[in-house]
């Protein structure tokens, strides 16, 4: 498998993690040194891991976890994005520190797993194919971590425009369900 291969995978996978940084931008409206390092890091390691374990699983684990994989991350995203969803009709808090952040805790990690779960099926591919996994798992965690770090800021320019900001939170939380739903249909669980 060539570099150029190695990166448009990369960046197919990155896709997810792209578009729920924009989405977590939109919620916390301006974006720490911390909160950018955190969603990177967790995003890229978790974008990065995933291909690894795939790896190792092998077939026979595998066929046990891909006729679930799916419906796990349908259901981490609409719990997040549904979550987003309620959060954008209730007033804002005068707080110091927003407690919807989700660089943090327990929505950090859910968020991280259910970008990161097709990366699993990919390890696998990349095990029945003979590649080794080391460069690409590298490769695919920067490209993660990076389109991360770019759609985070987006979105914290979106969502810092006051008007806007409360559409595109709305709009935050749509996409996360829609890529629950996309994943959904990308399995063939249902057709029209």
């Amino acid at each position: 498998m060539s570099n150029t291969h190695i990166f448009a995978l990369a960046v197919a996978l990155a896709m997810d993690a792209f578009a729920v940084a924009v989405a977590t931008g939109v919620t916390l409206k301006t974006v720490s040194a911390r909160q950018t390092f955190r969603l990177a890091w967790h995003f890229g390691l978790f974008q990065a891991m995933m291909p690894v374990l795939g790896w190792f699983c092998g077939a026979h684990l595998l066929e046990y976890i891909d006729r679930y994989d799916h419906w796990i991350a349908f259901c981490l995203l609409t719990f997040v994005g549904g979550k987003m969803l309620a959060e954008a009709y209730e007033d804002d808090n005068d707080g110091a520190e927003d407690p919807r952040d989700p660089t943090r805790s327990v929505t950090l990690v859910v968020l991280s797993v259910a970008t990161s779960i097709d990366a699993l099926a990919i390890g696998f591919t990349l095990s029945v194919l003979h590649v080794a996994i080391a460069w690409p798992a590298l490769v695919i965690g920067l490209v993660a971590g990076a389109f991360t770090v770019a759609g985070l800021h987006m979105g914290a320019k979106l969502g810092s425009m006051s008007r806007i900001g409360h559409v595109a939170e709305i709009l935050g939380g749509i996409v996360l369900i829609a890529i629950g739903v996309r994943i959904l249909w990308e399995h063939k669980v249902f057709s029209f």
